[in-house]
């Protein structure tokens, strides 16, 4: 039997700050610490779980002293389920560490200079500001220590979240403080309807079993959009399940299923069925609707995501005689929200099917100045299309979390436009690529926005000016 190797213990240390990824951070015998689930102020005991040679990673044992910014988590999941970890620290405290985080990465990474940057735009809400979310069935329950301890007999049915880092484990939801009502009360009653019926809930290791996942939207228009994903077909559980949902919420208006037999829950190559009402619902934005179907990408903080998408269009200071390029222009939102203010926009986005949703999105707003193009942005920017539509006064870009490949920056520097605005939803590769635009390209402003309360995560908008 392999003995498994025992770490040191570092006793009473005050954690000093937090870093990426919502870790914490303190230094011992100059060594960095990382440390998840404490505070900064926090003075406890460590137990080392990882050593390399420029840094520790290790996990609280004890506290002796809490700080002083730690508030009452609000969620009976806290701490198990892999959603929301920053409910222990102050709101305020969550912005200020936001701030840095983009501060820092733009300093270390990007070598760009933050003394105008501009203070972070905070969340109104707090909690229930999610418009969409996905929840796991699992025959394979997560139990805390202590209900293992007890002894007792549990079900071990779940929907819910997986716990974090363990893709098997999936933790039983009873109320999740992200999504509005009626999020909860469908989840519970699907829950409870597939106990009393014994419906075969997924197994994640042997991928068997009849219910998969569960897909709740939810809109400001109030339309409600609910997607049942199975791993295998059972035509009369699955038009009783559905029939169920339809009488137990009537307020839905576009209900959906899809078998998936995959080896994951994509469902994105797969057919969704459309069993009831319409094939979509509508986001209103400014007078403007926006179309969202089951495989639709839109912003899951709906509020929020206008604010961020009026930021972006005052960065890009249009007066109504611009050529404006949106790269990653996904289903067209930014597309068609500053199209009003411009001469014509040019959406360009890899995935054909969003690019489907952006047309239709300028069609249902009367939209005429606007076109959108599929495929790859190294190989759609080029002569041919700047022949066609004029070279940009504006580029916006909104890349996903991976940044732009650098054959994109290579393209920027070469199409060299007056003004770019960049969104992003990781200031890490933000900088990376700034710094490799700053060749020809300067920072002018700087704007954090807080999408995610609760999390680790915040959007940044920067605005580069042609040198």
């Amino acid at each position: 039997m392999v003995k498994k190797k025992k770490f040191e213990l570092i006793p009473q240390v005050r954690i000093e700050e937090m870093v990426a990824e919502g870790k914490c951070l303190v230094r011992y015998q100059n060594l960095v610490v990382f440390v998840k689930d404490v505070a900064p102020g926090d003075v406890v005991d460590l137990q080392v779980t990882k050593k390399r040679k420029s840094y520790l990673e290790a996990k609280a044992v004890k506290f002796h002293e809490y700080s002083d910014v730690r508030v009452q988590p609000f969620c009976e999941h806290f701490g198990v389920c892999g959603g929301c970890k920053w409910q222990h620290i102050g709101y305020e405290t969550q912005l200020f560490y936001k701030q840095k985080q983009v501060k820092d990465n733009l300093e270390r990474i990007g070598k760009v200079a933050t003394a105008d940057m501009l203070p972070i735009l905070p969340s109104d809400q707090l909690s229930y500001y999610r418009n969409k979310l996905e929840f796991t069935f699992s025959n394979n329950r997560w139990l805390t220590y202590e209900q293992i301890k007890s002894g007792a007999e549990f079900d071990r049915n779940a929907l819910g979240f997986h716990i974090a880092q363990r893709f098997d484990k999936i933790i039983d939801v009873q109320h999740c403080y992200l999504q509005p009502s009626p999020s909860n009360e469908i989840r519970l009653a699907v829950s409870e309807y597939a106990r009393v019926n014994n419906l075969v809930f997924f197994d994640l290791i042997r991928m068997e079993g009849f219910l998969r996942n569960l897909i709740i939207r939810t809109a400001n228009t109030g339309e409600l959009m609910v997607i049942v994903q199975l791993g295998r077909e059972e035509e009369e559980n699955r038009i009783a399940l559905l029939n169920f949902l339809l009488e137990k919420f009537p307020q839905i208006t576009s209900l959906h299923y899809v078998i998936n037999t995959k080896g994951n829950e994509t469902f994105h190559d797969l057919d969704v069925v459309c069993y009831h009402g319409a094939p979509y619902i509508h986001e209103s934005m400014e007078g403007l609707r926006f179309r969202v179907g089951p495989k639709s990408f839109y912003q899951t903080n709906s509020t929020q995501a206008y604010e961020l998408y009026k930021l972006t269009r005052e960065f890009a200071d249009l007066t109504g005689k611009e050529n404006v390029y949106d790269l990653y222009t996904g289903a067209g939102t930014i597309a068609n929200f500053v199209a009003r203010q411009a001469k014509q926009v040019i959406g360009v986005e890899y995935v054909p099917s969003a690019i489907e949703d952006a047309k239709i999105n300028s069609e249902i707003n009367a939209i005429t100045n606007t076109h959108f193009y599929a495929g790859d942005m190294k190989d759609v920017l080029n002569d041919e299309l700047f022949a066609k539509h004029g070279r940009p006064d504006v580029i916006i870009t909104d890349p996903p979390r991976a940044g732009m490949h650098p054959d994109v920056i290579k393209m920027l520097l070469e199409v060299h436009a007056p003004k770019i605005v960049y969104v992003s939803c990781n200031p890490a590769t933000q900088a990376r690529d700034v710094e490799m635009l700053s060749e020809k390209y300067t920072v002018t402003k700087i704007q954090p926005v807080d999408m995610f309360p609760q999390t680790h995560h915040v959007e940044n908008i920067v605005q580069l000016i042609a040198k």
